[in-house]
């Protein structure tokens, strides 16, 4: 799901990092009170920590918190790492070695009896040292190693923002539920009303017991809407609490409310040019085909003689005080002639995996292409939606108003008018709860396709 694409400007890391604290610190602060007192004061209640969210809040903490965007971060940290290796088979490699033996030498047979030297010793200290002066395969490698690093900090932002839009539409979800059971205690209160003005009628005369068993029904039925409606609200708090990693027992208050604005719909040209240049998944994919090209280059690069330097110094005696200094150096060209086609093997295995990804390349494309007009669409029919619903529910409250005003003055006027009137302005306000709710979905929905979800507000 997606949202929106809004002018303001993204909080920085610190900032971001502050808010999520300032959450964590709240909720251990809460926690700490209650669990303190029940050590003071042991009861039979469980301890619930209790934590007031906004959206932004929600968000934060979500791309500071999970386990599945902090779980990318650290294959950031797995790519550095490589990029670190390859840099440094490029890169002078010495290595030291001292070593005090005691030998014997064998001279050979003479005669039938094989003869040996009596045992001598032998001090080397030695400093060796290698470099490769030229090798194109390493180095398309290492190149290759950082589209791959930049490849997989692309995928940890998708990652994270694919996190941030089921914060936002689970935060939706308990608004919707929150809206709804709201909706139904205002339903109940006004059939209590109504309950109340048939029964004094009754007493009069007027109204029969089948008038008040119809009104009894539908509050009934309102009532099982409403327990429903509190399922709905705990269990969208339940998702909050697992993409947060919060504890378990975690009371979460939502303390954000729904926007009832309709925002101006951007022309489906620009929102596709916008997510194209945004999406990290985009940009992740065009670096794949790139880190995929290099890989291709350092496989033929392999075909190319490399140029290898090699030398060594160190002080050769029988004891460390009686020793002359030794070296060697040499500049060593590398020819590759044939390796049993394994070479060509692995070319031809890189040549693949690069078309792969350059086709991939045009799939993802059109699949972001594809999310973007869904969510225009959504927005479109979502803002006409809320302007229906907003129109039908003043037309069913003044319906039931009309038919409270008649059946109070006319005593003939019928009960199924007020029954009527009451069933259309309950579900003229569902249809609004539901309409706003995909409104705000639909936000959300536009601003992850476009990638823009981190000025959602």
């Amino acid at each position: 799901m997606r949202g929106e694409r809004r002018v303001h400007e993204k909080p920085c890391l610190g900032e971001r990092r502050a808010v999520s604290g300032v959450i964590l610190l709240t909720l251990v602060a809460t926690t700490s009170v209650i669990w303190g007192a029940d050590e003071g004061n042991p009861g039979p209640s469980t301890p619930v920590p209790i934590l007031s969210l906004t959206l932004r809040e929600a968000l934060s903490a979500a791309a500071d918190n999970n386990p599945d965007v902090l779980l990318y971060k650290e294959r950031v940290q797995e790519a550095k790492g490589q990029v670190q290796t390859q840099l440094g088979a490029l890169l002078p490699n010495l290595s030291a070695d001292v070593r005090q033996s005691r030998r014997t030498q064998f001279l050979g047979t003479i005669g039938l009896s094989p003869v040996r030297t009596d045992p001598f010793s032998i001090f080397d200290a030695r400093i060796s040292a290698t470099q490769n002066l030229f090798s194109l395969s390493l180095i398309q490698r290492w190149r290759a190693s950082r589209q791959s690093l930049q490849m997989t900090e692309q995928e940890a932002e998708a990652k994270k923002l694919d996190t941030m839009a089921g914060v936002a539409l689970a935060y939706m979800e308990g608004l919707k539920a929150m809206a709804m059971i709201k909706a139904h205690e205002l339903n109940q209160q006004i059939m209590y009303e109504l309950l109340g003005t048939v029964r004094q009628r009754q007493r009069g005369g007027l109204a029969t017991g089948l008038d008040i068993a119809r009104l009894e029904a539908q509050l009934a039925a309102e009532r099982q809407q409403s327990s429903s409606a509190r399922y709905e609200l705990d269990h969208a708090k339940l998702s909050l609490i697992n993409l947060l990693a919060l504890p378990a027992n975690s009371a979460v208050v939502l303390t954000d409310t729904w926007r009832t604005d309709v925002p101006e719909i951007p022309l489906s040209k620009k929102a596709v040019e916008e997510a194209l240049g945004q999406r990290p998944e985009v940009q992740a994919q065009y670096t794949r085909v790139r880190a995929s090209e290099l890989m291709y280059a350092s496989m033929t690069g392999e075909r190319v003689p490399s140029l290898v330097a090699q030398g060594d110094y160190g002080l050769v005696g029988n004891r460390w005080n009686n020793t002359l200094d030794t070296y060697s150096m040499a500049l060593i060209l590398q020819i590759p002639i044939f390796d049993g086609a394994q070479r060509e093997g692995r070319i031809a295995q890189a040549r693949s995996q690069w078309q792969q990804e350059a086709l991939r390349m045009r799939s993802v494309l059109n699949h972001v292409t594809m999310e973007v007009h869904d969510a225009l669409a959504s927005m479109t029919a979502a803002k006409e939606q809320v302007g229906i619903a907003q129109t039908g529910f003043q037309m069913a409250t003044k319906e039931l108003d009309l038919a409270r005003e008649r059946y109070a003055v006319i005593t003939s006027a019928s009960h199924f008018e007020l029954t009527n009137g009451l069933s259309a302005v309950a579900r003229a306000r569902e249809n609004l709860v539901n309409a706003l709710f995909q409104l705000n979905a639909a936000r959300v929905n536009l601003a992850r396709s476009t990638g823009s979800l981190q000025s959602l507000q």
